[in-house]
């Protein structure tokens, strides 16, 4: 990928317009976004990614039979991807809101009531943001998962990564709703109890079509 001059954060579609190594290097810097919760989106992109690659190698005369279950995966994976990058751009936001809310003045009763409430309202969306990458990486694990018995086997491996790279985007999705809901009062923390309970279920769907990819590997 060639470089570019622009930043992620100048562009109106900034993960999906800004070249890799840049993104890498601004990832790297003493820089308060991009952080984890945008590699956790990034990886369900990549898995998403991953999915469509491989059903677009399913797309051969001896496919025939199968090609709407595969452009429906197509469409459903290419969508996914693209949800993922904008909760890339969406959880850089949401951080960034986060740290204003805390520089907000609190000398004044008024002041810390409005600075409270600001800092709640900006700690819920940084929790949403990952808890809707959980989302999408639950997606890209049943769409992966429906096109591993049809998908070619010349490319059967990239469903395995694909697996991989949405069970990433769940864990590392979870240590950032974790660290945010445990700032919010119980009554707006508990609203993503259930996202959080799904993780688990989420890793062993993803443990289990990585072992699916290396049985069909290893014959």
């Amino acid at each position: 990928m060639s470089q570019s001059s622009t930043s992620y954060q100048d562009t109106a579609s900034s993960f999906g317009g800004v070249a890799l190594a840049q993104y890498l290097s601004e990832l790297a810097a003493k820089v308060p976004a991009p952080g984890g919760g945008a590699v956790a989106a990034l990886h369900a992109a990549q898995g998403a990614a991953l999915v469509a690659m491989v059903a677009r190698y399913t797309t051969r005369a001896k496919d025939a039979e199968h090609r709407p279950v595969v452009d429906r995966l197509i469409d459903a994976a290419d969508a996914a991807r693209e949800r993922a990058l904008a909760l890339a751009d969406a959880d850089a936001a949401a951080f960034t809101a986060v740290g204003n809310a805390y520089k907000l003045p609190k000398t004044t009763e008024a002041e810390t009531a409005a600075r409270t409430a600001a800092i709640t309202v900006a700690l819920i969306e940084a929790a949403r943001v990952p808890a809707a990458v959980v989302d999408e990486a639950d997606e890209v694990l049943s769409l992966a998962a429906e096109l591993l018995p049809i998908g070619n086997p010349n490319v059967v491996t990239d469903i395995g990564a694909a697996a991989d790279a949405a069970r990433a985007a769940a864990t590392s999705s979870q240590l950032n709703i974790e660290i945010n809901v445990a700032s919010l009062p119980a009554e707006h923390g508990d609203r993503f109890a259930p996202t959080l309970l799904r993780i688990d279920e989420i890793c062993a769907r993803a443990d289990a079509l990585h072992a699916d990819v290396l049985h069909v590997v290893r014959g």
